[in-house]
């Protein structure tokens, strides 16, 4: 099994590397730093594992890692994982810039993550592409409007992509994570009902992606208070939602 995932350098790519490396996996992994992929690799099972140090913003060069770990036959899963969370607040003209940084990282990266595998997929009948979107992409909480959004928009890109590759044999999975525990939502000042240990997330998103479901809310938990929040009417969610804490700034950090 080929495995090509990116942000590999901490968070839930981590984890989910030393999840499939322990299940015998061949791994492609991408991140910035250098330091933290050699240190990943150092703590894997012995394989024929390959880094590639990529901003998954410059499209070109996430594209030449990808046909390079296809060199060494073809890849069975994709996990697009890189992703950014930051506060953004439309009044202050400079958060247009990070609002920009989010929705590239998040959601145009993962559209090219996936694009230089397709063709070799459809040809062989077979692979799995995964999205990571958020039940923080269900509906939108103070100060996330860009976080809020980039996962809305994962989740309704993988389900097109889903239906554009329908009968092909490719599989689209889309895992929602709740409140999982890394670095990322150490930074939030707000209660996180149902926080995951992230290796218990890996465990479960390794079973999920096996299966092919189209999609999966991980923990469960977080799965039913998505299903509840939509059915909130809008004026009772805005008085309550409006006196949770607000996503951080970049400068708030």
């Amino acid at each position: 099994m080929r495995v090509f995932i990116t942000g590999a350098s901490s968070g839930l790519g981590r984890a989910l590397a030393h999840t499939y490396a322990k299940a015998g996996a061949t791994l492609g992994l991408v991140g910035r730093r250098e330091d933290a992929l050699l240190s990943l690799i150092a703590e894997l099972p012995a394989g024929q594992h390959q880094y590639y140090v990529v901003d998954v913003t410059d499209r070109e060069a996430l594209h030449q890692a990808a046909y390079d770990f296809q060199v060494g036959g073809p890849t069975d899963i994709v996990i697009a994982s890189a992703g950014i969370s930051v506060g953004t607040v439309t009044e202050y003209l400079e958060d247009f810039a990070v609002f920009e940084k989010v929705h590239r990282t998040n959601v145009l990266a993962t559209v090219a993550t996936f694009e230089p595998f397709i063709a070799n997929m459809k040809q062989r009948g077979e692979g799995t592409l995964v999205g990571i979107a958020s039940v923080a992409g269900v509906r939108g909480l103070p100060g996330a409007s860009a976080y809020c959004s980039s996962k809305s928009a994962v989740r309704t890109y993988c389900e097109s992509l889903r239906v554009d590759l329908y009968k092909t044999g490719i599989k689209v999975v889309t895992i929602a994570p709740g409140f999982i525990d890394t670095p990322m939502t150490k930074k939030n000042p707000y209660k996180m009902p149902f926080l995951m240990p992230v290796e218990d997330f890996a465990q479960e998103a390794f079973k999920t992606i096996n299966k092919g479901c189209s999609y999966k809310v991980i923990p469960w938990q977080m799965g039913i208070v998505g299903k509840l929040l939509r059915l909130v009417p809008n004026p009772v969610y805005d008085y309550f939602v409006s006196k949770r804490g607000r996503k951080p700034r970049a400068h708030e950090q």
